[in-house]
């Protein structure tokens, strides 16, 4: 499952930097969020917020932060240009909802487990699950009134 999760992000990526029709829709000059910035302040919190100090152990918990705010610049640039197409409405909807229900699913590990859950993945999933609940917001109120999908600047 893990393979056709990355293989469909990998996908994405390709679509977006080399495709000819999708290419074109890309704003250079909107996108100026600083992704370094979310990248060491992820990689700084795990070198000094981990269970255990080893590598292995401080590169998955990197991955966790990171994968926690790396929507942070879709959803500023979508603030930004309030320009939402339906399919990056329904994308971005969808990544959303794919979180809240792994939180769902952790929390059925955790009753019906005898292992623990790490407290470092509740509170990065808790964590980008609130990030995208103002996008959820605008997305239900929007299909709701049957009206174009726009985030408030």
């Amino acid at each position: 499952m893990k393979l056709i999760y990355l293989g469909s992000a990998f996908s994405i990526i390709w679509y977006i930097r080399h495709h000819k029709l999708v290419r074109r829709s890309y704003d250079k000059d909107q996108d100026t969020f600083p992704c370094y910035f979310l990248i060491l302040i992820s990689f700084a919190l795990a070198v000094f917020v981990h269970e255990k100090l080893t590598f292995k152990e401080v590169m998955w918990t990197f991955s966790l932060y990171l994968e926690a705010v790396a929507i942070l610049p879709q959803l500023v640039l979508l603030q930004r240009t309030r320009n939402i197409d339906n399919l990056t409405g329904q994308y971005i909807f969808l990544l959303g909802s794919y979180r809240a229900l792994y939180i769902l699913n952790w929390i059925y590990r955790y009753l019906s487990e005898q292992r623990s859950i790490h407290w470092i993945t509740w509170v990065s999933g808790v964590i980008q699950t609130l990030l995208y609940a103002d996008f959820f917001y605008y997305y239900i109120q929007s299909w709701r009134k049957n009206v174009k999908l726009e985030l408030p600047a």
